[in-house]
Formats: C-alpha cells, structure tokens, sequence
C-alpha cells in the first residue's frame, strides 16, 4: 500500500443528518467532482460528488455491474446479497442485458399501467390508515405506516400473493444486516427459496405483474430469482424510507405542508422536493465498476476500479441547487438525481412518484394536526445495515 493510498478519505457508515451533508462529504464535493476514497469495507474506490459529473456518468455505458473477477472486486460494504449484483460477464453482455431487462420491466411502469395501479394503492392506503388512527396516538409511522404501505404495493406490483407476504419484511430485513453475516446468509437464502416458489407458481398461473413477466421463458431462472430479489428489497425500503423523510420534513415546514395539501400542483412538487432531500449522501448501493480505463474529471479510472455513485450526494450541490440544504417544496425545476438517470434510471419510479403523492396527500388531510414526537434531529436513525431511513417515526395527533 502506498502513503498515498493510506491518506485517503475514509467513508463511513455514519447516518447522515437530514438536509446536510457530512462535513467530509462537503469538503470533498467543494474540491472536486471525483475523488480517490476508501470504503467502509477498507477497499479503494472513486466518489462521484457533483451533479453535472454524476449526470454525465450515469449515461456512460462504460460503468456497470460487471467485473472479471467479483471475488477480488472492491467492495462498499461487505454484503452477500450485494455480491450477487456483480456479474463475471464481459461488459458487452452486461450492457446488453441491462437492455433486455429494462425493455421486459418498462412496460410494467408505464403511464397506463401505473394509473390502473392508482386505486389499489388508494385502498391500500385508506386501509392502512384506518387502523393506523384506529390505535389512536402516539404511533411508528415507520412501522404501521410506512412499511406496510410500500410492502403491500411492492407485492402487488412484483407478483407476492397476500397468503405469502407474512415474512418477508423481516426476511429482507435479515438480508440488509452488515454486522450478521451469517444471519445475512440465511436470510438470502430464504429470500431465494421464497422467490423461485414465486416463478413455479407464476409459470402455472401467470398475470400481469414482475415475476410473470420475467418467468415467460426468456431468462434463465438464476437471473430471474436474482432481478426479483434485488427488486423486493430496494422498492421497499427506498419506498418506506422516503415516506418517512417525507412525513417528517412536512410535518417541521406547517407552512410548506399547508400549501402543498391546497394545491394538487404544489403537492407534486413537494414530492419532488422530498425525493431531492430524502437522503443526504450514504446512497452509493448498488456496486458499479468501470469495464475499461477512462480519463474523467481529471483522473484516470483503471478497468476494475470501484465507482461509486451516490445519488443522495449531487442533489445538494451548489451549482445545481439553490440553497441546496433548505427544504423548499415551490422548488422549480428539480433536477434531483434521486432515481438516477440515463441508462441507470430507475423504472419504478412513476409508481414510486404516485404511492409518495397518495400517502402524503391522504396522512395529512386526515391527520391535519399531525407532529413528531421528537425533534427531526434526534431522530433515530437504522445503523448496521444496507438501508438507511429510520429506525421508528413516532408521531401523535
């Protein structure tokens, strides 16, 4: 190792603040746009930390999930479930994979298909909240709020039966352990039998969600267990994450929440805001590599290297942002990069837009007097885990 490797930045797993970024993670963004750092797991790697330049990357088909070698592959934390995202393909397959994944799932995210959606997550919601008030205050809106919420939208969306949803958050909570590896280990393998039962049964008795969709003969089943996988835990936990973010920076800005629940327009935009604040820095998930050397930013990228692209970062950036670290839900245009962009655009995403509206708009016109239980800072945050968000939101009305 040399001095120079040794004097590098170390990133942590440290929960960052809401609406600001670590005081390292503002130093190295005022710097530059890409840095030299080492991970949590030790390893050595390249920061992205500015908007134009994360932009720039996220359409650059040279970055990916591809590896030579994943077993030496730097890593961002040490996760078995992460080590299953890096293929040994060559960087061609890779990309054209990508490709082909995103033309089976795209259609199941579009404009149409997601306001067909829209009455099921209302009900959901509705249903959610009437037992959630029924229990009277205070209450974790993380935990009988939000989860549930995300939990049952997912399932719909992905293909879960409602007979079967009983242990899968906690199934996917065991998955997102850093400090329990063979806890970890156990989870995903549960995680696993439960998803290939999934494609047996959609294969006998198709319809029209995710793994149907990805069981129709055109995937081996190893990559369709693996993309459902990674499917079931991100759309929940980003989903319930941000729902809390959310309810929490609403509830602190009366004013803001006011205006946004008198105008449809506003509310939109106050999603858009949430979205752009939802986390500052610590999204870097999942691994990406670089399939070749290339000159960026003024730096060298050697084949291999670690590429990290957080996209909590950029969305705090001066020179994208007004006054990036104000909540502001009249914000116009939003250029957040919160669901990524380019190729690396998360299909999801208007599902994800109508579920955040929905539930924002229906907990505060039946909870008008709705607050936190404590301060925004004092909240507690998860820790030793691959999700980020908090632990519990406990709220009164």
């Amino acid at each position: 190792m040399t001095a120079a490797s040794q004097d590098l930045p170390c990133l942590n797993l440290e929960p960052p603040k809401t609406l600001e970024l670590s005081p390292l993670l503002s130093e190295l963004q005022d710097r530059g746009p890409i840095h030299r750092v080492r991970t949590p797991a030790g390893d050595e790697a390249w920061l992205v930390t500015r908007h134009a330049e994360l932009k720039q990357l996220l359409h650059d088909e040279r970055i990916g999930r591809t590896h030579p070698d994943p077993a030496s592959a730097a890593r961002y934390v040490r996760s078995p479930f992460l080590d299953l995202l890096i293929s040994d393909s060559d960087a061609e397959t890779g990309r054209r994979q990508h490709a082909e994944t995103r033309r089976l799932l795209t259609p199941l995210f579009s404009a149409r298909r997601v306001l067909e959606m829209q009455p099921k997550v209302e009900g959901a919601a509705d249903a959610l909240l009437d037992a959630f008030i029924a229990q009277g205050p205070p209450g974790d809106l993380h935990g009988q709020l939000s989860v549930p919420f995300a939990l049952t939208v997912l399932c719909e969306v992905i293909g879960v039966p409602p007979e079967r949803r009983g242990d899968l958050t906690s199934v996917l909570a065991g998955i997102a352990k850093l400090d329990d590896r063979e806890g970890a280990e156990k989870a995903q393998h549960e995680l696993s039998a439960f998803v290939e039962g999934l494609v047996e049964l959609k294969r006998a008795e198709p319809g029209p969600d995710i793994i149907s969709r990805l069981s129709d003969g055109e995937l081996p089943d190893d990559r369709v267990a693996h993309l459902s996988m990674g499917l079931l835990f991100a759309g929940l936990d980003s989903v319930a994450s941000i729902l809390d973010n959310g309810v929490a920076l609403l509830a602190s800005h009366p004013e803001q929440r006011k205006a946004a629940l008198a105008d449809p327009a506003v509310m939109t935009r106050a999603v858009e805001e949430v979205l752009r604040t939802a986390r500052s820095g610590g999204s870097v998930l999942p691994p990406r590599y670089a399939s070749e050397d290339m000159e960026f930013g003024g730096v060298t990228i050697r084949a291999g290297d670690l590429v990290l692209f957080d996209l909590g970062l950029p969305n705090f950036d001066q020179r994208a942002f007004d006054l990036p670290e104000e909540f502001d839900v009249s914000r116009s245009p939003n250029p957040h990069l919160s669901f990524g962009h380019g190729i690396w655009h998360c299909i999801g995403a208007p599902l994800a837009r109508m579920e955040l509206k929905t539930m924002f708009t229906k907990l505060f016109t039946r909870l008008p007097d709705l607050r936190l239980e404590l301060p925004v800072e004092e909240l507690q945050q998860k820790e030793g885990q691959l999700s980020g968000g908090f632990a519990e939101l406990r709220i009164s009305w």
